[in-house]
């Protein structure tokens, strides 16, 4: 079964297709509930169910969505945001795993620049 296409580029579509398969999570392993969204976005989300919970049931791992006003757009993001957690939990590396690296080695250049860089008090 093919995932429906959602709101997004054809390129972040084909990412998610390309993700899924990665990670060997078939369509038919998900179970999607739509809920009533809260916070921002008024009227429109107090009336529609605009947050997506999507489930893996054969690892039990639950992602959910409510970000946006569009239930299309929080699909896509909720699965984008399972598909971390299931790979996070079978130890492979994630976008936010990669972020995270990078700026702690940033700031351990940053830390090491300034002690260097420090002068040296001078006593008369």
């Amino acid at each position: 079964m093919q995932p429906p296409a959602f709101a997004v580029s054809e390129e972040k579509n084909r990412w998610l297709l390309r993700r899924m398969a990665e990670l060997e999570v078939r369509e038919e392993e998900l179970e999607e509930r739509f809920v009533r969204s809260s916070g921002r976005g008024g009227q429109h989300v107090n009336k529609t169910a605009t947050c997506v919970q999507v489930r893996h049931l054969p690892s039990g791992i639950e992602a959910r969505c409510g970000r946006e006003r569009s239930q299309s757009l929080n699909r896509f993001l909720a699965r984008r945001e399972l598909l971390e957690k299931i790979a996070r939990s079978r130890g492979l590396a994630t976008a936010e795993d990669t972020r995270s690296a990078k700026i702690r080695k940033q700031k351990a250049r940053r830390q090491r620049r300034s002690t260097s860089a420090a002068p040296a008090p001078d006593h008369p």
